[in-house]
């Protein structure tokens, strides 16, 4: 799933060299790839291709990343 990619490689690109208005524009390109991987998640859910409890494992894991990208981009200076 290239959004999953999407978001360690935002953060990568971000981080090397980058000034902090860039910094956070591509913590904010991650943030949006993962709402895409949440969203897939919700499909693959709903088409059975994972069971219930996976889902709630990987949603929750997403949702406390999610938050926490989040409150890095707001503390960069």
């Amino acid at each position: 799933m290239r959004a999953v990619d999407s978001v360690s490689l935002n953060i990568s690109e971000g981080s090397i060299g980058q000034s902090n208005p860039e910094q956070r524009k591509f913590i904010g390109y991650s943030i949006r790839s993962l709402a895409e991987v949440v969203t897939c998640l919700f499909k693959a859910n709903r088409r059975n291709y994972i069971p219930e409890d996976s889902f709630i494992e990987l949603y929750n894991s997403a949702f406390h990343l999610m938050n926490k990208m989040a409150a890095f981009k707001r503390n960069i200076n």
